[in-house]
């Protein structure tokens, strides 16, 4: 940007975010880049240009058509279709506490390593949205609106990729969902069900469910590690995942850990939507496992297909599971179109 277009004399309102009790109460601080701080106007460009055709080569498709709010902003179909109507490998990633990524490795594979990074692909990418960042950004330079949000979010009317995702970013950013029955339970505003009870003490027992070492606990309310694992999906592979980015092959068949919130708007499930149902995500880990060379120690039932729960455990496992998925989020009119 040149000199001659920048603004002086006038800043944009910073804007931190609102970081639940539950999460300052136990986690670490959010991830905000010292160069791309969170502010009003930021945010507010960064929501429009998410739900904004004009990102997409054929002004058909926005970020959202793929990362709805109603479904937690992910879609409902196994993987997305993109504006050529081309399915892609992979499903759509629900989009919330992203600044709690403390290792900022996103996507299931963790080619995207920061927020930023991670809004620039799917604009480019020939199954998404099949554009190229130049006909963005003079799409973008030439519209009746943009460059005065573009000046009012950083200073400059001159629109490039980098203040593009840059905006976006912010705008994911303040996407947080921590008002779940169970955070509602930890804060001892609401009970739990002996059900549902029941499930977490399976959830958390390492001869009973052994979920908590890749999906957390009370004590953190991300209810993911966001690390990458094999967790028994297939005995060989199509899909390397995290072995397709780093070469190496002790990394093949890994995929990030997603969070468990919100499951009840985010079905199909897995890196590539295969499993409908959410019974059949625990079938899966109580007798589906499929051994390979790069199976994950934590899978520590892999002989025997998996820990083996009883009809009545896999049922009380799900009333837990169902208990982290926050209305309110899918809700946010802050969030919504």
């Amino acid at each position: 940007m040149s000199c001659s277009n920048e603004e002086t004399g006038y800043e944009p309102t910073p804007q931190p975010l609102d970081i639940p009790i539950i999460f300052s109460d136990n986690i670490i601080p959010p991830v905000i880049p010292n160069d791309n701080p969170q502010t009003v106007e930021g945010i507010a460009l960064g929501k429009k240009l998410f739900f904004d055709k004009i990102l997409s080569a054929n002004g058909t498709q926005a970020c959202a058509s793929c990362h709805a709010p109603q479904n937690a902003f992910t879609d409902n179909t196994p993987t997305s279709s993109g504006i050529d109507g081309v399915f892609g490998t992979r499903n759509s990633m629900p989009l919330f506490n992203l600044a709690w990524n403390y290792n900022e490795r996103y996507n299931w594979d963790g080619t995207a390593l920061s927020l930023e990074r991670q809004a620039e692909e799917p604009v480019e990418n020939p199954i998404e949205l099949h554009s190229n960042w130049d006909d963005v950004v003079d799409r973008l330079q030439q519209h009746p609106e943009y460059p005065e949000l573009f000046r009012l979010a950083f200073k400059t009317s001159t629109i490039t990729k980098e203040l593009t995702t840059k905006a976006i970013a912010q705008f994911e950013r303040t996407l947080i969902s921590a008002n779940s029955k169970f955070d509602k339970y930890t804060l001892g505003q609401a009970n739990l069900t002996s059900q549902e009870l029941n499930g977490l003490d399976i959830f958390l027992r390492e001869d009973k469910g052994d979920c908590f070492h890749c999906h957390g606990s009370p004590n953190n309310p991300l209810w993911t590690d966001n690390l990458f694992h094999n967790n028994g999906l297939d005995s060989s592979f199509l899909d390397l995942g995290l072995g397709e980015v780093t070469g190496d092959p002790n990394d093949n068949g890994k995929f990030r850990s997603p969070s468990l919130r919100n499951l009840a708007f985010t079905a199909p499930y897995m890196h590539d939507g295969r499993f409908s149902t959410l019974d059949e995500v625990i079938n899966h880990y109580s007798e589906g496992l499929q051994d390979s060379p790069t199976i994950d120690p934590l899978m520590k039932k892999i002989d025997e297909g998996g820990v083996q729960l009883t009809t009545q455990e896999k049922a009380d496992l799900k009333a837990f599971l169902l208990s982290l998925s926050d209305p309110s989020y899918i809700n946010n009119p802050e969030f919504q179109n």
